[in-house]
């Protein structure tokens, strides 16, 4: 090899580099991106936020949206569940009307999306189709009727539990008092089949996970959750759990969070995980308010990560291989992460790992599924 090769090398590199980021970007501004899980309407609501501009801090805003071509993103209406019963429910509509400000706000870039058919259109006009979700089933203060009127007010999905067991389902992070669902907590999964809402899989215990499945008629997802084999934390799902959700036609959504994608972040992910929802103040209404803002302002300090695109990759790449490419999504977490991978700031680099998808061989059609498609089909399917 010629002098005047080797220098050619790194050139030629770096063209394909950038002739694949450019690939990359067509894909995105082509596609209807979905991401499953954002937790960006708790900054809306206790820092007045504004999704409209482009901010230095944190992962989510409308502008950074539209470069990540995320069209589709699920805003989840997260309460933590130290707030019980009804003071959930009140928390719960404080974060909904937070949101629709949002809406009412700035109509030409965002709406809410009730279903397939609107998020496609709304899409098309360049307008953002914002999605809300609930973030446990403690939400609905053990009452169907809440549940409804959840449904009423545009809510399309719900996890079923969070960190903690509710009164009808085991979490994933919790001690087992339930063994899965109760004969209400499947009753939850029935109405939410009947009403259209989707049934969100992640936070719940292993044994919740396939009582669900048991009872569901249609398809779930699993918002934001990686793969245990590769970081094995269990909010991650296991092979036999990744083959199930396949068989039943949902979703894993692959979560960007340091501790879910590399095992070296686990550790203290899982600490984290031990010290939320422990504290049960004894507060109510704008006392309680308060506690929860000064706890936003301490949970997600910035962390330094070993994670990187590469290990969002691998995830992406085992859920192919176990699930099938018709079984895989993206939900990122931003906003609700303290240290996403290297190389993933923000929802706005969402074309850099496209990119990586592309250099591993994986082809437009299968890209396009992973970052929106098979959860636009979940959407159609369960929604409308």
């Amino acid at each position: 090899m010629t002098r005047r090769t080797l220098l050619t090398l790194p050139l030629a590199a770096a063209a394909n580099s950038q002739d694949t980021l450019a690939q990359a970007r067509a894909i995105h501004a082509t596609s209807l991106g979905v991401d499953s899980h954002l937790d960006t309407a708790q900054r809306v609501l206790m820092e007045n936020l504004d999704l409209s501009k482009r901010h230095a801090d944190g992962h989510v805003d409308i502008p950074r949206l539209k470069e990540g071509g995320v069209r589709a993103p699920f805003f989840a209406l997260w309460v933590p569940v130290y707030y019980k019963g009804s003071e959930a429910v009140r928390r719960t509509l404080q974060l909904h009307d937070a949101m629709l400000k949002v809406f009412a706000a700035h109509p030409g870039q965002i709406a809410l999306a009730r279903n397939a058919s609107e998020i496609e259109s709304l899409a098309k006009a360049g307008r953002i189709a914002a999605v809300l979700t609930l973030e446990g089933g403690h939400q609905i203060a053990d009452d169907l009727a809440v549940l409804r009127t959840y449904q009423h007010l545009g809510i399309r999905s719900m996890t079923l539990t969070h960190f903690r067991n509710n009164n009808w389902a085991d979490a994933s992070t919790d001690k087992p008092v339930h063994n899965g669902l109760t004969a209400f907590g499947k009753d939850v999964v029935r109405e939410m089949n009947r009403i259209g809402m989707i049934v969100d899989i992640s936070h719940v215990s292993d044994k919740t996970f396939f009582d669900t499945l048991a009872v569901t008629s249609k398809p779930v997802i699993a918002s934001h959750s990686s793969c245990r084999a590769l970081s094995p934390v269990p909010r991650n799902m296991s092979d036999e759990m990744i083959g199930a959700l396949s068989r039943n036609g949902g979703v894993i959504s692959i979560n960007f969070g340091e501790g879910f994608i590399h095992p070296k972040d686990a550790e203290a992910l899982m600490r984290a995980v031990q010290s939320v929802g422990y504290s049960e103040p004894a507060l109510s209404g704008a006392a309680l308010d308060e506690y929860a803002k000064k706890s936003h302002s301490t949970l997600l300090k910035p962390a330094a990560v070993q994670a990187a695109i590469s290990d969002v990759a691998n995830h992406i790449d085992h859920a192919v291989k176990i699930a099938g490419v018709d079984h895989v999504g993206i939900g990122s977490d931003y906003d609700g992460i303290s240290g996403p991978p290297n190389g993933l700031p923000d929802i706005g680099k969402m074309p850099l790992l496209t990119a990586e998808l592309l250099r591993r061989g994986h082809k437009e059609d299968a890209i396009r599924k992973i970052l929106g498609g098979n959860l636009m089909r979940v959407i159609r399917e369960t929604c409308g």
